[in-house]
């Protein structure tokens, strides 16, 4: 039944990554449309789903509730990003990959992965406990995640010619828009029906054309391009064991100060063990980082998540935190 509900989950990203990759190869696509369709989605699908999923999945009773789980949801981001400098540097990871492994290790497909599964597998009680992960994640991206991202072009520079430290880049339209849509849930402010409307339905483009991108990219280097090589095998590592390993260390602690209900376990945990995120590669084509390289990593994390989950949900049971 939970292979079965990983593969539901699953399915439809898969296809749509397929539907990319034939209809490339038919020649239905501009050379040009892989392009703007990443400006598209970074520069304005990225925003308007962000501040969407803030407004309506994050409310003021769950953050007041459970906010003190903020402590070790972020305590397990920052021992990832930790953890992925020290491997970076033990196998000396070159330009353009350094940045996708940070997030490949770190930073996962809570919603178009996470938030269905959680919900097929337990339902709208868990989704307070959803939300704390969902936070730190969306923090995570789009702050360390996209700065390791935009200053690790590929050979050391950048599409401007100019390396080092980019403020412009960091604050860049997703993160604009998630600091709007936290203050707006802060102060409580109403926003209009059409502009919340307007914002989902942007917002709902940016997992389908993320898709055809990643199949589009495939299309173009080849299905021979899928590899498992030394750097996808260290971030598929990072992404399903160390990241789940740590999350379960750091629950089994705090449960000596904190009483931890099961279904805040088990999300936690299958949570920090989620695919890598799927727009990684458009972020990546935006800050002139290894394409192929991100492209891989969240294809075949994908792919083998469906495998990853009834196998966490085993250790879950045996386990007791």
């Amino acid at each position: 039944m939970i292979f079965l509900k990983s593969l539901g989950s699953i399915f439809p990203i898969i296809v749509m990554i397929a539907i990319g990759y034939i209809l490339k190869k038919r020649h239905w696509f501009h050379h040009t449309f892989s392009e703007n369709v990443s400006k598209l989605i970074t520069n304005v699908a990225l925003p308007c789903s962000i501040f969407y999923s803030v407004l309506k999945y994050l409310n003021m009773d769950a953050l007041k509730e459970v906010s003190n789980r903020l402590i070790f949801t972020f305590a397990s981001v920052i021992i990832g990003y930790v953890t992925a400098f020290a491997v970076i540097k033990i196998v000396k990871m070159r330009d353009g990959r350094r940045g996708v492994f940070y997030n490949a290790v770190v930073n996962a497909n809570t919603i178009f992965i996470g938030l269905p599964l959680n919900m097929a597998l337990f339902g709208e009680a868990a989704s307070k406990y959803y939300l704390m992960y969902y936070i730190t994640n969306t923090v995570s991206i789009w702050t360390l995640g996209y700065m390791l991202l935009a200053n690790d072009p590929m050979n050391g520079g950048s599409k401007d010619g100019k390396g080092g430290f980019n403020l412009k880049k960091l604050l860049s339209p997703p993160l604009i828009a998630f600091v709007i849509a936290f203050v707006v849930l802060l102060s409580g402010i109403k926003v209009m029906t059409p502009i919340v409307e307007t914002t989902k339905y942007l917002g709902s483009i940016v997992t389908p054309l993320a898709l055809l991108y990643i199949g589009i990219v495939l299309a173009d280097a080849g299905l021979h391009s899928i590899r498992f090589d030394l750097d996808t095998n260290l971030a598929l590592l990072g992404r399903f064991v160390f990241s789940s390993i740590v999350m379960i260390v750091l629950l089994k602690i705090s449960g000596h100060f904190v009483q931890l209900a099961d279904l805040e376990i088990k999300t936690f945990v299958i949570q920090s063990a989620a695919p890598v995120f799927a727009a990684l590669p458009i972020l990546v084509n935006e800050t002139d980082g290894d394409i192929g390289y991100s492209t891989n990593v969240v294809t075949t994390s994908t792919i083998l998540f469906i495998l990853v989950v009834p196998i966490l949900m085993s250790i879950l049971n045996v386990i007791h935190i």
